[in-house]
């Protein structure tokens, strides 16, 4: 739950409070409440404000996964995919884009105004594997460009992972991590 909560809206709702409350002290001459209103109160409302403007919201998923594929999700997924999975659906601070680093690392990111951006995910089954599907909207970076770095994304997911590229509307490119079942893995 602490992930799907936006820090800096806590931070302005608190600050902004504690604030309200000490100028209302300040004109009623009471003190204390006055020392909390300014001595809290305004450091939290521009904390909160710092945290609002740095802020990167989570990416929301484009359907809804279902009970199945989440039990296959528990029983597949890797630890990349989980940790990709739970870092962009969760507020983060300080970065311009979810994987802004690992685009640049992977070489499809040459400059920010390049750069794809990731505008949903869904968790899908494909012939029994538990699938992460990351979908992006990339303008600039074509679907060949793309395909180029199939070898680098392969290995940037990981062993376990089958990475498939699709383009399923023009300026869209489609990522999906497919895990490998054990047995696959094994042979």
């Amino acid at each position: 739950m602490l992930r799907q909560t936006s820090l800096g809206t806590v931070g302005l709702t608190i600050g902004s409070i504690l604030t309200v409350i000490g100028f209302i002290a300040y004109f009623s001459d009471q003190p204390t409440l006055n020392l909390i209103g300014f001595f809290y109160g305004i450091p939290l409302l521009l904390g909160g404000l710092a945290l609002k403007s740095a802020e990167l919201v989570p990416t929301p998923y484009s359907e809804p996964t279902s009970p199945e594929v989440l039990a296959l999700r528990e029983q597949q997924a890797t630890e990349t995919q989980n940790q990709v999975r739970k870092d962009i659906t969760r507020y983060r601070y300080g970065q311009e884009a979810h994987l802004d680093t690992s685009l640049s690392f992977l070489g499809l990111s040459p400059t920010d105004e390049e750069r794809p951006v990731l505008i949903g995910l869904r968790e899908t089954a494909i012939d029994g594997s538990y699938a992460l599907v990351l979908e992006f909207d990339s303008p600039l970076i074509t679907l060949e460009t793309w395909q180029k770095k199939q070898e680098k994304l392969d290995r940037f997911f990981g062993e376990a992972v089958h990475v498939k590229l699709a383009q399923p509307a023009e300026e869209q490119i489609e990522v999906t991590v497919i895990a490998a079942p054990v047995a696959a893995a094994q042979s």
